[in-house]
């Protein structure tokens, strides 16, 4: 492999040249006419303008991306995240044109893009599966019949879906038929598909990940786990690895469904298998991601590797250079996705020119990014603009890092996620490890970030703690009635 095309943009395009670069393989940027001078367009031996700036006449224009690695020699495509990195068709045609495309096969992709195919090809291995249906809901009549059968609240689901579309979350039986029609023509909208399966509801859970590799000698590892339950609109902002809550013997069961997940539809590449997981610490399969993670660098800072270089060895064909038994956990990792959002008004996306930007230093402190100062933050594409993502021995001092890297982050211009992150990891339910995908709703308010002075600051930092006892209190007092007692443990 001489030559390497990259279908994407940002920061996610840089970090991938970069572990190319240190392999000797030469690059390729395609951009569009709005990122015409990014850093990721300097960086590469060769760049071409694909089209407009809308994604949809440029990254996601697989055709223009093709001829533009044959008439540059490309032996493969690295297609990093988001675009074209789910595309089964665009998996097939890299292969049909003797290109290599830097990930799983077509068929792979197209199982576990439908959710209703992954739960089906999981359930074969024994995988842990939320209560629900296996197939698509046909009628009204059905959904009734199956939400009577595993009970209220329960959740209508997108099958070709992701980030929030076309879910609806259901209480009774009067809500139900209007809330399939919604979620339906949701997902017609968003995904071209208005298939649609339900599940039993989990209120609360934490999300945690698996990160497998495969290779195509049929050798699967787990990479372990990563935290991601602080999110908004179901997307991830703060992620952790490990996770503050699993034990040794949980951490193993899920990883071993994870790579039954995996061998489920003959996976190679990097891939990463999500969970739900409740207070109970009991987890059940959620999907797959057919691709590298934005939040692969926690892992990669607890392991040593280089998850980018893994990929691309396995799609040259070689075996996993280590077993299972290999690999092993140091420290603690902290992501936080640093994007152009106000936190202040629901996170909502901000652009503008980038007046001054500073990154943070020091011992075990990482940013990816993709702008420089001086530059426009684009409407058209995701609003990060980096992740700071940190490594210490233990998570309390990981904790510690991130905010001294926080503090010495310099951004004006836009409104980022910096001081939210601040305040979130010194939250006691982050630091105690018990918090879930509610944590924003539970415990945020948009005042907590800019106290008027020392004393407001003080108020609302015991009113947060205040919320945090109350929830602790309900999920004690739960838990205790519906099954005894349980425990969450947290590990340094």
């Amino acid at each position: 492999m001489q030559k390497i095309l990259v279908a994407n943009r940002g920061e996610i395009a840089l970090r991938v040249m970069r572990t190319a670069k240190e392999m000797g393989i030469k690059t390729v940027a395609v951009f569009s006419e709005a990122d015409r001078d990014m850093p990721f367009v300097r960086y590469a031996d060769e760049a071409v303008c694909i089209g407009p700036a809308p994604s949809s006449q440029s990254y996601l224009r697989a055709d223009v991306i093709l001829q533009v690695a044959k008439e540059k020699g490309a032996d493969a495509i690295h297609p990093g995240y988001g675009f074209l990195s789910e595309n089964a068709s665009f998996s097939k045609a890299c292969a049909d044109a003797g290109i290599t495309f830097i990930g799983p096969s077509a068929h792979s992709i197209e199982i576990m893009g439908s959710k209703i195919a992954a739960k089906q090809a999981a359930k074969k291995f024994n995988v842990p599966m939320v209560p629900g249906t296996e197939d698509p809901i046909e009628t009204v009549e059905e959904a009734h019949a199956i939400a009577d059968r595993i009970g209220y609240p329960v959740l209508i689901k997108a099958s070709a879906g992701g980030g929030g579309k076309g879910m609806r979350v259901v209480e009774n039986a009067a809500e139900l038929e209007e809330q399939m029609r919604t979620a339906k023509s949701e997902a017609m909208s968003a995904f071209g598909d208005d298939a649609v399966f339900m599940e039993k509801y989990v209120g609360a859970p934490k999300h945690i990940e698996l990160q497998i590799l495969g290779d195509q000698h049929d050798n699967y590892v787990y990479v372990f786990e990563r935290e991601c339950s602080i999110q908004r609109r179901h997307q991830k902002l703060i992620e952790e690895a490990p996770s503050s809550c699993l034990t040794e013997d949980i951490r193993k069961a899920m990883g071993e469904s994870a790579v039954n997940v995996a061998r489920s539809c003959k996976y190679y590449g990097a891939g990463t298998v999500e969970f739900l997981v409740d207070e109970d610490l009991n987890f059940y399969f959620l999907e797959m991601n057919t691709r590298l993670q934005v939040e692969h660098c926690v892992t990669e800072m607890i392991t040593g590797l280089d998850l980018v270089k893994e990929q691309i060895n396995i799609a040259k064909g070689g075996k996993l250079p280590f077993t299972q038994d290999e690999l092993f956990i140091n420290g603690h990792s902290i992501e936080l996705r640093v994007c152009a959002e106000d936190p202040l008004n629901n996170f909502l996306p901000d652009t503008g020119k980038l007046e001054l930007y500073k990154t943070p230093k020091g011992p075990g402190v990482r940013v990816d990014d993709g702008y420089d100062e001086g530059q426009q933050i684009p409407i058209f594409y995701d609003s990060m603009l980096a992740k700071l993502v940190v490594h210490a021995a233990t998570r309390d001092e990981a904790i510690d890092r991130l905010c001294r890297a926080i503090d010495e982050y310099r951004v004006k211009g836009i409104k980022t996620t910096l001081q939210f992150g601040k305040w979130a990891v010194k939250q006691p339910a982050f630091a105690e490890g018990n918090f879930d995908t509610k944590f924003i709703e539970k415990y945020y308010k948009p005042e907590y970030l800019h106290p008027a002075n020392k004393e407001q600051e003080e108020v609302a930092a015991l009113l947060a703690g205040v919320v945090w006892e109350q929830e602790k209190g309900k999920q004690q007092t739960q838990t205790h009635l519906s099954n005894g007692s349980w425990k969450i443990r947290r590990k340094s």
